[in-house]
């Protein structure tokens, strides 16, 4: 669908594109930079220094070719380019940003120009430090508490892939130990957001498809605000030690 109404006479084009606060620079049709807006000029003010430059000033009028490390095998995607094309890219080692480049078509079929926009950048340093904080967090205890019974410490950051290591590491340890009862510790967790409570209602699911009781420990009175959508048969206590009494009281009968 091509795009609709008419921009008001008193708002300049690139004006309302410096005030989007995304990362935007234009380049012409041969690849160089004619324009950056704010945000970029202050992403590629970080970045000038890489190049020997002082600022963005500098990178008005340079090629595009200058951060590639394969300027020819770039420059034959961009002349077939006819709709957006999403990369990612590392700067010099030092920034690693996704790149989304879009042709400015014009009544021909070639392009008058490109849009370039830098999504989700991140400095190297702070990535490495992040992976590191990440694989540090991800060596979870997996704590033998009672008979047939384990607790499960979750502390820091979780994602899709996070949560499936966790939940294969934990099937595996109530299959081989016959593990009835296991007790999710989420009082290291800061937020429960909806990609938590998803994920932790994911780990409760399986691990009853192989006999395995979960118990929700650590409740605060915050997290019970917000923990109310889980599945009402999943128990839930404020401490271990009540949720490890509830356990021993099960065992009993």
């Amino acid at each position: 669908m091509p795009a609709i109404g008419k921009i008001p006479e008193n708002i300049f084009l690139l004006n309302a594109l410096d005030v989007i606060g995304e990362t935007i620079i234009i380049a012409d049709s041969s690849y160089t930079i004619r324009w950056m807006n704010t945000e970029a000029c202050r992403l590629m003010g970080e970045v000038a220094p890489l190049y020997g430059m002082a600022d963005c000033d500098e990178m008005i009028g340079m090629s595009m070719d200058a951060f590639h490390e394969r300027p020819q095998h770039q420059k034959q995607i961009m002349q077939k380019l006819t709709g957006v094309h999403r990369t990612r890219i590392t700067i010099r080692n030092q920034v690693m940003t996704d790149i989304v480049i879009t042709p400015i078509m014009g009544n021909g079929s070639e392009a008058e120009g490109y849009i370039v926009m830098l999504m989700d950048v991140t400095m190297q340093a702070e990535e490495q430090k992040r992976s590191a904080q990440l694989i540090k967090e991800l060596s979870i205890p997996i704590l033998n508490i009672w008979d047939k019974t384990i607790a499960l410490p979750l502390i820091g950051e979780f994602d899709r892939s996070r949560t499936d290591q966790l939940i294969a590491t934990v099937l595996l340890e109530c299959s081989e130990k016959k593990i009835e009862y296991v007790l999710i510790d989420l009082s290291g967790i800061k937020e429960f957001e909806n990609q938590i409570r998803y994920q932790i209602q994911m780990m409760t699911d399986t691990l009853s498809l192989i006999g395995a009781t979960c118990i929700l420990v650590g409740i605060s009175p915050r997290l019970a605000m917000s923990i109310v959508e889980l599945d009402s048969k999943t128990r839930t206590f404020s401490s271990a030690h009540e949720g490890l009494k509830h356990i021993m009281q099960l065992q009993v009968k």
